[in-house]
């Protein structure tokens, strides 16, 4: 059993850039059910990383929680069904 879930984001708007709380992350592309690959993302010590699949620019901010996005509709709540 996992001890904690990790957090997942979309760019459904297609922004070029979202700043997000986690290091370690999934990006699902879209919104199910236009998702591509759930890949999962670790910036380790860097400040951004870029999704291999839908080339989104993921920036760290420690300001935001984990779970947590700029533009806050970035971030994906329903995860039991990604």
């Amino acid at each position: 059993m996992a001890d904690r879930i990790v957090p997942h984001f979309h760019n459904d708007p297609g922004i070029p850039v979202i700043e997000i709380g986690a290091r370690e992350f999934m990006c699902v592309g879209a919104k199910p059910p236009f998702d591509h690959p759930h890949v999962f993302l670790d910036m380790g010590d860097d400040a951004e990383i870029i999704c291999p699949y839908c080339s989104t620019l993921y920036r760290h901010d420690p300001k935001l929680d984990p779970r947590n996005a700029r533009p806050a509709d970035c971030a994906l709540r329903d995860t039991a069904a990604a």
